[in-house]
């Protein structure tokens, strides 16, 4: 007969608790109190990692500029020093739930005031990653927000449709922002399946300073829409919305945007939405069609 003293089976509950927060977490949804639809956000990153390492977490995509830190769960700190900020990381692991601290000294000659501290903390649910960030000078309270691994986000039902129901993207449209600069969006006729497009801004000076490869396809009786910022890796989007002159395109694995919506006016006045799947303050680009 085998015995297991109840501190052990303690000890491993506590090692599985630990390892559940290793990986990297997507932001799925403001759990904050009393927050109206406009101001819902995520508390920190929209995506971050924790690697879960012997008495210790890494941590990357927190929102400090700093990769690869190792915070000890001991209590003890871990302080990087800048030419004008020591940046100090003292961690905890108690009942299930990672905490951790972040304080800033500001050294001679750098600007006097900002933040002062941040407290966040990890602790696992049935839900999914429950993160808690509180900031000392205080701005707008406690922010509570629900993470999850991007495999644990159930993807939305695709519309059926075909790629001819957006013909009424096609064509060269501009738009001119306050500031001068300017966006293109150019889109190809509906042919073999796929629309392509090229995304391009110019600022008020006449540099282009960033470009985006975009196409929509068929794929099993829907569409979805493929956007390569900087021609880098591409994202997938699917159609989930689709009237006459209206389509929404989501991904909530993504960190940032979940959600595409073009929508073409009576007026001729084509608009690009993009932001989360619910709530915050999304961003709009108004277009017009530019004369041949």
């Amino acid at each position: 007969m085998i015995f297991v003293c109840a501190d052990s089976v303690k000890l491993y509950a506590q090692a599985d608790a630990l390892k559940a927060l290793d990986g990297e977490w997507i932001f799925v949804e403001d759990l904050t109190e009393g927050r109206t639809l406009e101001q819902l956000s995520a508390p920190m990153s929209s995506r971050f990692s924790l690697g879960v390492e012997e008495a210790a977490i890494v941590l990357n995509g927190h929102g400090s500029g700093h990769r690869d830190v190792r915070v000890a769960l001991d209590g003890s700190v871990t302080k990087i020093e800048e030419p004008k900020t020591i940046t100090s990381y003292k961690g905890s692991w108690k009942d299930g739930t990672f905490a951790y601290d972040v304080s800033f000294e500001r050294l001679a000659g750098s600007p006097a005031g900002g933040i002062g501290l941040i407290r966040r903390t990890f602790q696992m649910t049935d839900k999914g990653l429950v993160v808690t960030v509180a900031i000392d000078p205080p701005s707008r309270g406690e922010a509570v927000g629900l993470y999850r691994h991007a495999e644990d986000i159930p993807m939305p039902t695709p519309a059926k449709a075909v790629i001819s129901d957006l013909a009424w993207l096609s064509g060269d449209w501009v738009g001119k922002r306050s500031t001068g600069s300017s966006v293109e969006e150019r889109w190809s006729p509906p042919g073999g399946g796929a629309m392509l497009a090229i995304s391009r801004s110019i600022n008020a000076s006449g540099k282009m300073f960033a470009f985006e490869y975009l196409r929509i396809m068929e794929r099993e009786g829907g569409l979805i829409y493929v956007a390569q910022p900087g021609g880098k890796t591409p994202t997938e989007f699917v159609l989930t919305e689709l009237s006459a002159n209206r389509a929404v395109f989501e991904n909530p694995r993504h960190d940032y945007p979940k959600r595409i919506v073009y929508e073409l006016s009576n007026e001729g006045v084509l608009t690009a939405t993009i932001g989360q799947t619910k709530g915050g303050t999304p961003m709009r680009y108004e277009f017009k069609r530019e004369a041949n």
